[in-house]
């Protein structure tokens, strides 16, 4: 089992930056990749953005990666989003998921990959 944990959400004004991390616990040695997904009120669940633990090789979904950054520090088993020049349709609740295969997070199914996922956490953008 792996155990996510998500943090650094909350209140920011449009044009702002915020980083979220993910902090993964438990068995981490079997996943393969982790992302960023986000499920705004009234909306599907979207993909973000996707790194894969051995190469730190990036994906990003279509539209994302102009304003966002997914990093990690393997020696924290920690995932980061980076959002900059934030919108308000970027509010949202922001999910963190781990995969133990592939993950890619352009796929229609994306969020099938995923094994594990985190509770969210919340960002709102004001005007």
């Amino acid at each position: 089992q792996v155990q996510l944990v998500e943090s650094g959400g909350g209140s920011v004004q449009t044009g702002g930056s915020l980083r979220l991390s993910c902090a993964a616990s438990g068995y981490t040695s079997i996943i393969n990749c982790m992302g960023w997904f986000r499920q705004a009120p009234g909306k599907e669940r979207e993909a973000v953005a996707a790194i894969y633990s051995a190469t730190h090789n990036t994906d990003y979904a279509d539209a994302m990666q102009s304003r966002f950054t997914i990093f990690r520090d393997a020696a924290k088993n920690t995932v980061y989003l980076l959002l900059d020049s934030v919108k308000p349709e970027d509010t949202a609740m922001y999910y963190c998921a781990a995969a133990r295969g592939l993950c890619p997070v352009t796929s229609l199914r994306a969020a099938s990959y995923f094994n594990d996922w985190g509770q969210g956490t919340q960002v709102t953008v004001s005007t």
